[in-house]
C-alpha cells in the first residue's frame, strides 16, 4: 500500500506540473485530510533499506547482519530469503525459526534493527518549487508548514506565494489541500498553517509573468 501511495503521490505532482491551473480537492476531503493525525509508532515494522541483525543463539556461524534489499527480502544461512518488509522483529524471528526447524533443534532467534533506513525515508516531509533550497526534512511533531518553508531557506523572489499546495496521502487517493503561503508570511493569517503529518508534500508554484 505504502509503494502504491508514493506512485500515485509521484503521478498527481507529474501531471500538476503539466497543467495551467491547481485542481484543489473538494472541501470534505480537504477537512478529512487535514483530521488525520500522525499515527503513533507502536510496532517497528521492517522496511528496504533497513539493517537487520539477526542473533541465533548457540550458533555464531549463523548470525549475520544483513541489509533488507529492494524487494523487501533478506538472505539468510541455511534458509534462504526471507521476506521481510511489513514484519515486525519479532514476527521475523518466529518465521527464521521456522526456517531453520529442520536444521537445529529448537531454534532460538532475535532480529536487531540496527539501521532504521525505510522509516527514515517514510517519516519526513518534502516541500518543492519556489523555495530557495528544495528539501526533504525529517518529521518533528507539531511542525508545520511554516516551519518547513523557512526550513527550505524561505521563497524565492519567483514564488507565486498565494497558491501553493499541500499533498497528503488519505486512504487510496492523494488530496490537493490550498496553502497561501503569502498571509502566513507577511499577513500572520495561520489559518492555513497546518500542521504536518509524515509524507506531506508542499509545492509552490513560480508566478506568471
Amino acid at each position: 500500500m505504502r509503494r502504491l501511495g508514493v506512485g500515485l503521490l509521484a503521478l498527481v505532482l507529474l501531471l500538476m506540473a503539466g497543467c495551467s491551473g491547481t485542481p484543489y480537492s473538494s472541501q470534505n476531503r480537504i477537512q478529512k485530510a487535514l483530521e488525520r493525525e500522525s499515527e503513533p509508532v507502536e510496532q517497528y515494522r521492517i522496511g528496504p533499506s533497513d539493517t537487520l541483525r539477526i542473533v541465533v543463539w548457540r550458533n555464531e556461524d549463523l548470525s549475520v547482519q544483513v541489509p533488507v534489499r529492494p524487494d523487501g527480502r533478506i538472505s539468510v544461512p541455511l534458509v534462504g530469503d526471507v521476506s521481510a518488509s511489513g514484519e515486525t522483529p519479532e514476527d521475523l524471528a518466529g518465521k527464521i525459526e521456522q526456517g531453520l526447524d529442520p536444521y537445529i533443534r529448537q531454534p532460538e532467534v532475535s532480529v536487531i534493527v540496527t539501521q532504521m533506513g525505510s522509516h527514515e525515508f517514510s517519516h519526513r516531509v518534502r516541500v518543492t518549487g519556489a523555495v530557495r533550497q528544495p528539501t526533504s526534512q525529517p518529521y518533528r511533531e507539531g511542525m508545520t508548514i511554516m516551519d518547513v518553508v523557512l526550513g527550505a531557506g524561505g521563497l524565492n523572489e519567483f514564488a507565486n506565494a498565494d497558491s501553493a499546495t499541500l499533498y497528503r496521502q488519505l486512504e487510496d487517493e492523494v488530496v490537493a489541500i490550498p496553502v497561501d503561503l503569502d498571509a502566513i508570511l507577511n499577513d500572520g493569517d495561520i489559518r492555513t498553517n497546518h500542521r504536518l503529518i509524515p509524507g506531506d508534500i508542499i509545492t509552490i508554484p513560480e508566478r506568471r509573468f
